[in-house]
């Protein structure tokens, strides 16, 4: 009867959400633990973003000076950049299989979730495997990371990125042990989520990487004059 009379006019029961059940008070906290996980993930890629920033403020600076020997030159490493195309390719792939798996969460689907997260951890890997084969092509060349400062930057951003993909991927272990482990998809739904997320981060930041490294001076040069570095 007391209950009646703590109904508003609209019939709402102003003590409902003192009497929500073990259920409705787990989807709440869930709720609450996805926002403030997607929120530190995009606090993190801001400053993520902030250090390269940073880094290709230098770089453009740095390749104004006369000592700089560019790496796409005739005869250079990245004249013809097919191995720096196929990584990523590599990259792309890695991306695509866990937007898959990010779709299938959502709809409860485990068989293509778990395929998905696999194939994305495994051309992640390749990807990386790639770019230490790129690496002991230059010190095969007599590349080597003091040579030369555009070697140095080449060395720096490559690696750079490299370990926030490895960074990645040990979170990506982490999750994939839960998902074999057949922990209710619901629970994981956030962390596959965020873990597609900074994929597409890192491969979009790879892009601007690849398009500044495998350049021209004179592209160089055009850049640092509208930044007012030259």
């Amino acid at each position: 009867m007391n209950r009646l009379f703590l109904r508003n006019a609209d019939g709402a029961d102003p003590g409902g959400s003192w009497n929500r059940g073990p259920e409705g008070t787990r989807a709440t906290e869930g709720a609450d633990r996805s926002h403030i996980a997607k929120t530190g993930l995009r606090l993190f890629l801001a400053v993520v973003s902030s250090l390269f920033f940073l880094f290709l403020i230098a770089f453009l600076a740095r390749s104004q000076m006369a000592d700089w020997l560019p790496l796409t030159e005739p005869l250079a490493p990245l004249a013809n950049p097919w191995q720096l195309w196929v990584n990523s390719a590599f990259l792309v792939c890695s991306c695509m299989a866990l937007q898959w798996s990010r779709m299938a969460v959502r709809q409860a689907r485990p068989g293509p979730t778990v395929m998905g997260f696999a194939l994305g951890g495994v051309f992640a890997i390749a990807f990386l495997a790639g770019q230490l084969w790129v690496w002991q092509q230059f010190v095969a060349w007599g590349y080597f990371v003091a040579s030369n400062p555009a070697n140095s930057f080449f060395y720096l951003l490559t690696g750079m990125h490299g370990l926030h993909l490895l960074g990645g991927l040990i979170a990506w272990g982490w999750i994939g042990t839960k998902l074999l482990h057949h922990v209710p998809l619901p629970q994981l739904s956030t962390s596959v989520e965020l873990c597609a997320i900074y994929w597409h981060y890192l491969l979009g930041l790879w892009f601007v990487l690849f398009v500044l490294l495998t350049s021209t001076p004179e592209t160089y040069e055009t850049i640092a004059r509208l930044c007012g570095l030259r």
